[in-house]
Order: C-alpha cells, then sequence, then structure tokens
C-alpha cells in the first residue's frame, strides 16, 4: 500500500498550502484528464486518469510511495471517498475537502440549501432522482453521462420546474443557465453537471424551500429531510376528519357497485390507511400510484413519507378537495382526472400501487405496469376473492384482510360516574388484497 495517500478536493481555486506540499511529494496522482492537466503534478510521479474508481484503488494498494487522488469539491460528499474507503482495498485516507460542488452550485443560485434533497443519477439512479424532484421543491441532482439534464427534464414531462443547470463549476468554462423543465430537453449540456430542481405547490417565496408542512418545520435545525420523516403531524395515518371533504358516498361491503364509477367509496378509515402504507412501504424516490383517490387521505399519507404520487380520480370534486389537502400539509401530489384504466396508460412507472376504486378491472390495469408492491381496496368477498386471483394471477404473492373496528366510547354528562367505556358502533368492514413482485 502507498506509504500516504491524499485525498485532495478542487473546486477551481487555488490549492491550499496543505494541499499543494501533498500534490509535490506525490510519486503517484490520479483525477480526471482536465485535473491533471491543470494542475501542477511533479514531472516524475506516475498518472493514472480516472474512468474506474476500482481500478485505480487496486494500483494505489500496490503502489509504494505518496499517493495523490484528485476529486471534484468535496471528496467525501457522494465522492470517491466511499469507494477508497472500501475494506478490500486496505486504504487509509487523509482527506483535503474543497467547497463541494452542491454548495456552489446553490451559491451561483443565491438560494439556501440546508432544506434541499440532494441524489446522484449516477448508477441508474435517474428514475428515483426524478421521483424525488416529482415529490419535493427544492432538489439538487448530480448528473452523469446519459443521466444529464434533458434525461431528467424528459423525466419530469407535464410537471413543472425550474432547472437551474451548472456546468464545469469552479473551472474557467463554468456556465449556469435557468430554463424551465419544458425547455431543458432543447439543450446540449456537458457531464457531468450539478442541476438545482426548484418549484411546486409547496415551495414558498424567493428561496424555493418549502413554506409549511414536513420539510418546512425542519427547515432552521435539520438539514433534508429523513428516510420515513412523515412531518410534524405524527403518525402513519392521519385522522380522517383533518382532510377536507370525504370524497364520496360510502359503499358498505356486501352491497352492490359500479367500482369504477364515482360514488363507490369513501375516504379510507384511518387505521386502514395505516395498513396499507405498511404494505406499500412507500419512501424516498419511489412513485406510488393512488387509482380512485377520493379526496386524497391515502395520498397525502403517503406523500409525506418522501415518496411521489399520482392520485388518479374520476370526481372533479374530488380532485378539487385533493388539491385543498396537498397543499395544506405541504406535499406534492400530481392529480390526474380520470377513470383508472382509461388514464394509465399515460403515466411515469409505478413503484408500488394502491387501488381504491376500480375493481378487479383497474388492478389488471395496474398489475400490467408491473409495480413492486400493490394494494387493493374490495367492495364484497366475491370482488374480493376476483381481486385475489389477478394477483396471484399476475405472478404476486397475494394475501388480504377484512378490516373491521368499533370505537370506544367514554360515558359523558349525567352518567359519567357509571360504567366504563362501551363499544360504539361498528364499522362494516373494509376488504383489503396486497401483493408483492416474487424474488
Amino acid at each position: 500500500m502507498a506509504d500516504r495517500i491524499t485525498v485532495i478536493g478542487w473546486d477551481g481555486t487555488p490549492l491550499t498550502e496543505a494541499a499543494a506540499a501533498a500534490l509535490a511529494a506525490a510519486t503517484l496522482v490520479a483525477g480526471a484528464p482536465y485535473q491533471l492537466k491543470a494542475l501542477p503534478v511533479p514531472p516524475a510521479a506516475e498518472r493514472i486518469a480516472l474512468g474506474s474508481i476500482q481500478l485505480a484503488a487496486r494500483r494505489i494498494a500496490q503502489h509504494r510511495g505518496a499517493a495523490v487522488v484528485i476529486a471534484e469539491g468535496d471528496p467525501g460528499f457522494f465522492g470517491v471517498v466511499r469507494t477508497l474507503r472500501r475494506p478490500e482495498y486496505g486504504l487509509e485516507l487523509e482527506v483535503l475537502p474543497a467547497v463541494s460542488s452542491v454548495a456552489a452550485a446553490f451559491a451561483r443560485a443565491g438560494m439556501p440549501w440546508e432544506d434541499a434533497q440532494v441524489a446522484s443519477a449516477h448508477g441508474g439512479r435517474l428514475r428515483r432522482a426524478a421521483n424525488l424532484c416529482r415529490a419535493h421543491p427544492k432538489v439538487a441532482v448530480l448528473t452523469a453521462p446519459g443521466a444529464g439534464p434533458a434525461e431528467l427534464a424528459l423525466m419530469l414531462r407535464g410537471v413543472h420546474r425550474t432547472f437551474v443547470v451548472c456546468e464545469a463549476l469552479g473551472t474557467p468554462d463554468e456556465d449556469v443557465t435557468v430554463l424551465t423543465s419544458d425547455r431543458v430537453a432543447d439543450h446540449i449540456w456537458r457531464d457531468p453537471s450539478v442541476v438545482l430542481v426548484i418549484g411546486g405547490s409547496s415551495a414558498g417565496g424567493p428561496g424555493g424551500g418549502p413554506a409549511n408542512g414536513a420539510a418546512g418545520e425542519a427547515a432552521g435545525w435539520l438539514a433534508g429531510r429523513p428516510v420515513g420523516y412523515p412531518g410534524p403531524d405524527r403518525g402513519w395515518a392521519l385522522p380522517t376528519d383533518t382532510y377536507t371533504g370525504t370524497g364520496r358516498t360510502p359503499t358498505a361491503p356486501g352491497a352492490p357497485a359500479d367500482p369504477g364509477a364515482p360514488g363507490a367509496s369513501d375516504t379510507l378509515p384511518a387505521h386502514v390507511r395505516a395498513l396499507v402504507l405498511a404494505r406499500l412501504g412507500a419512501r424516498p424516490g419511489d412513485l406510488v400510484w393512488t387509482v380512485g383517490a377520493g379526496s386524497g387521505a391515502l395520498a397525502v399519507d403517503a406523500a409525506r413519507f418522501g415518496a411521489a404520487v399520482v392520485a388518479v380520480e374520476a370526481d372533479r370534486s374530488a380532485c378539487a378537495r385533493l388539491a385543498v389537502n396537498a397543499r395544506r400539509y405541504g406535499v406534492e401530489v400530481e392529480i390526474v382526472h380520470g377513470r383508472g384504466p382509461d388514464v394509465l396508460g399515460e403515466l411515469p412507472e409505478p413503484d408500488a400501487a394502491v387501488i381504491e376504486t376500480g375493481g378487479p378491472e383497474a388492478v389488471r390495469a395496474v398489475l400490467s405496469r408491473r409495480p413492486e408492491r400493490i394494494v387493493a381496496v374490495a367492495r364484497t368477498l366475491a370482488e374480493a376473492e376476483e381481486v385475489r386471483r389477478v394477483i396471484a394471477g399476475a405472478g404476486y404473492r397475494a394475501d388480504g384482510a377484512l378490516l373491521q373496528s368499533a370505537p370506544l366510547l367514554a360515558p359523558t354528562g349525567a352518567a359519567a360516574d357509571g360504567p366504563g367505556l362501551r363499544l360504539g358502533m361498528g364499522d362494516p368492514g373494509t376488504f383489503l388484497l396486497w401483493g408483492a413482485q416474487k424474488p
């Protein structure tokens, strides 16, 4: 192994005294070609143009002498340090960071960024980065060849955002461009770049940060937004009466209904939504469909966990109430007016989906898009059996339950000193089916 390994972060400004001394003493220097050309690499030092970090790490492990790895900005932030620290290489590092490219990008934009999400599109993660941009009002995306600003904008087609594209930060060729998302795909961009994706109904004020809701509550003391953080209103499923409107008229199990028509379902009770959320397992980077979303209680619940949500609803008045509920809790929900099977073909690929209304026909349509997890509500036992067969027939592990509950009522008024709790009128129950792709 090299006698000394120094990782130098470089942001285009003059090297610090410590970094310059480490570079002058190096017998092996690894970095991007433009870095090796621009910096004073000792003439006798072995040079490695960084393509594969893994190959460079193996060569450094074999080298005897002083090795230097040059990286952009802060190499410990989505940088080479993670790879170089893998146990199989056995390398001990001294890291001399510069300003990270993300911090530099937000500085160029004149924006705070403690409330931003930061994602990397490297390694085939462009779709997950795009889903993060759907769900959050301020996201920095580190791009990669084939996963740049144009490709990101195409994945966000129909979702209005402002792109701040920062190319070659810290170099004489630096360029910062501000465009609306519908114009980004018309340009040819250099790799790599940092893209700030700003906007959405929960963005507040000129800083582009959320004005309220989960991320807004975190702003000022907690950077970003932790995975699975449901916001200041604690709980997986908020009480039904906290949402505007009930959506539609409820239909009890056993009663005939047109599962695809408005009026077939009410907002799901909180205890049912809690189980749905558990089976969906929604998380940042996921895209969740809610089909027959009603007033959006479940859609908002899923969005509070950081997932991108597309809500499909055939009732225009319910769509309006859904928009109100999303704004109230400061989350992004894309609302699509229409009947499930008719509009699903135009939607982006889901990671998870819930069919609140629509029956077996909607379940089949959703399963044709192969989400990892699916949950469906059935109105009768016969429909529940048909939905279960549809899920299992698509190659998923299928399961389900009938959920029923009754409130506990405390004595009031003159009876307050009498007998204790009693059971109130129970709900007729909800048939819930779920499935997950087999490994």
